[in-house]
């Protein structure tokens, strides 16, 4: 879980943030949600993540562990229970992919902020 949440928040710009209370923890880009974090809720911990709505369908279809998004935009945003069953490097795609869909929806000057 710690790699996740490092991953997240090593990406440029993210910040963590606890709007919620003290769960979920909400990791952001320019005030932006790209990453929730549900931890230890039952036999593991989730992450939502936002996804092309094609590209979320076809991961829900392939995948038993990712479903809409909890609590979210169930067509833009998915939740995925990680229980093991993804490698570390899909789930590291899948926050690659919802990091790019908020990104390249901010203003062109935050946009160029971050490849600084």
């Amino acid at each position: 879980m710690n790699n996740i949440i490092a991953y997240c928040v090593n990406k440029k710009g993210a910040a963590k943030e606890y709007p919620f209370g003290p769960d979920p923890l909400v990791i952001k880009i320019a005030g932006k949600m790209f990453a929730l974090i549900f931890e230890n809720k039952g036999d593991h911990s989730y992450i939502n993540l936002k996804c092309d709505p094609v590209i979320a369908a076809n991961l829900r279809e392939q995948h038993h562990n990712v479903r809409p998004g909890y609590h979210m935009n169930k067509k833009h945003w998915n939740t995925i229970a990680m229980d093991g069953s993804l490698p570390e490097s899909d789930l590291f795609a899948m926050i690659d992919h919802s990091y790019d869909m908020v990104v390249k929806n901010l203003p062109k000057s935050v946009r160029e902020s971050l490849t600084k």
